[in-house]
């Protein structure tokens, strides 16, 4: 068994390499000192965006030119970049979400930087330069969307400009540095085509839920983190009729709704005297007096849950949302939970027969192993039977194996059962034909 010597030389070149590198981050920040001295704030104020940008880029330029330092041509475009990334962006975040492979961006102090590509997580060679550094970065985030991260509020949610979740904790809660969170969207979110590329759902599954939605069914998204619950709720939204009215509610705000009659309203953490708290629950209940013909809500996490049910009993329908559950079966549970945590002394029967009278379809939304994201069911919630409530898989995914890549695989079944409210879909013009519920194997992926 070896064991390791602290004392044990590090080999040449890698000492080297440190060298170069730290020489690189010490260049870096002296010329992103004097770019601060020079600059004329007064005059910055006046230009704007890329115009800004292209006329600073010649002042750090200018401040390269004057060090004496044996940088070659990469080396100095790279250490310009840098700069420009530090005073104007996210620093070395910008070098991540620049990528458009990247999924999710995971910090674990400054110098563990994780990534997810294609389903699998690696390790980045990005390093911030202390935790002092990645603290400045998480500050400057936050601030553009007017929350705050300190030692009196050490957990916070907030959004970047393309849409990408984040999430920031820091110590004393986070006992090895900042810990940041970035769940990405980009700005162009993965399309309808896209997912059915992906294999994610097929064109009949497509055909049930856009004929749901143009019938106004109830509709929750279920899964669990990670699994594409917001991607795929934006994907339903898409069909939704370009005139109605739309309220969404979210404690980050990150659907990106294609409509142009949408109100987008987003919840508000306490203040540093921990008054002035607007939650998803206020939110509802505001929304309820603003005339929507549709609300969605982000995520039901909390007792938001039985306001927004009541809704979709109460003139609402055609209201989407998502929650966290691992199946169908599951995310009734969660949201007898959710209920109970208002505080209400409800009798379970009658718990249930407003969950089954509200929601219409659950859509299973999971995360495979290897990375892949399946629909992996399609359930009618057909009613109660004494104090259980029915329901029925319309479709469903089946896991098969696992290939030489460590991806899982299997096939999207018809069950064959045709769903209860045919005939409202029919009524409102919608109209499906008799094969899409033909029991059969539709796709293997």
């Amino acid at each position: 068994m070896s064991v390791h010597n602290p004392s044990r030389p590090v080999p040449a070149g890698r000492a080297q390499e440190q060298a170069k590198a730290q020489e690189f981050e010490a260049l870096k920040r002296k010329i992103h000192g004097k770019l601060v001295d020079k600059l004329n704030l007064s005059k910055v104020g006046e230009l704007e965006g890329d115009k800004l940008r292209r006329e600073i880029r010649l002042v750090v330029e200018h401040l390269c030119d004057t060090e004496d330092t044996l940088l070659n041509r990469n080396e100095r475009d790279r250490l310009i970049e840098e700069v420009l990334d530090e005073t104007f962006g996210l620093g070395p975040l910008e070098l991540l979400l620049k990528d458009t492979t990247i999924s999710d961006i995971l910090i674990n102090g400054a110098k563990q930087v994780y990534v997810e590509r294609r389903g699998r997580l690696e390790r980045s060679n990005v390093t911030f330069r202390d935790n002092a550094h990645l603290l400045q970065i998480i500050d400057r985030i936050v601030s553009k969307v007017g929350r705050r991260v300190d030692e009196v509020c050490p957990m916070v949610d907030a959004r970047l400009t393309d849409g990408s979740r984040v999430n920031a904790i820091i110590p004393p809660l986070a006992l090895d540095g900042p810990a940041v969170s970035i769940r990405r969207f980009g700005s162009n979110p993965l399309k309808l085509e896209d997912l059915l590329n992906f294999k994610a759902f097929t064109p009949e599954m497509v055909m049930l839920l856009e004929g749901a939605i143009k019938a106004r069914l109830n509709i929750i998204v279920a899964g669990g983190t990670g699994s594409g619950k917001t991607t795929l709720l934006n994907t339903l939204s898409s069909f939704i009729p370009n005139d109605e009215r739309i309220v969404t509610i979210e404690d980050a705000a990150e659907l990106q709704l294609q409509q142009d009659h949408v109100v987008r309203l987003e919840t508000r953490p306490p203040n540093i005297e921990g008054k002035g708290a607007i939650t998803a629950t206020d939110l509802v209940r505001n929304a309820l007096r603003m005339r929507p013909e549709r609300i969605i809500i982000g995520e039901c996490r909390g007792p938001e849950t039985l306001d927004m049910l009541q809704a979709m009993n109460t003139g609402h329908d055609g209201s989407l949302t998502t929650i966290h559950a691992n199946s169908p079966r599951d995310a009734l549970a969660r949201l007898e939970t959710l209920i109970m945590m208002t505080g209400f002394e409800m009798p379970i029967k009658a718990m249930r027969q407003q969950i089954s009278s509200a929601v219409h379809l659950l859509v299973q939304a999971n995360r495979l192993q290897g990375g892949p994201r399946r629909v992996t069911h399609i359930t009618e919630v057909v009613g109660m039977e004494q104090d259980t409530i029915v329901m029925q898989d319309i479709y469903k995914f089946v896991q098969e194996g696992i290939d030489e890549s460590g991806r899982a695989f299997g096939r999207f079944e018809c069950t064959g059962i045709r769903p209860s409210f045919m005939e409202r879909l029919e009524s409102t013009g919608v109209r499906l034909p008799a094969s899409a519920f033909r029991q059969r194997v539709m796709l293997k992926g």
